[in-house]
């Protein structure tokens, strides 16, 4: 009947799932503290990298202000 395939698409909803997730615990563990953001989508991926690169030292999570942007 129908009901027979709910565990193998519980099985194949669980396995799409872990990739994400262990992203964002891999890279929140990784961070040293430095912030509290994650990125859970490309975008903020894309925002973090341009944070990096305006603000230097590799931090994002500390903004200088407009006067100090180099």
């Amino acid at each position: 009947m129908w009901y027979e395939i709910l565990p193998g698409f519980a099985v194949m909803a669980v396995c799409l799932m872990i990739p994400g997730i262990a992203t964002i615990h891999i890279q929140k563990f990784t961070n040293k503290k430095s912030s509290n953001s994650i990125a859970r989508v490309p975008y903020h991926y894309y925002l973090l990298d341009r944070d990096r690169r305006l603000f230097g030292d590799g931090k994002h999570s500390a903004p200088k202000g407009l006067e100090n942007i180099n």
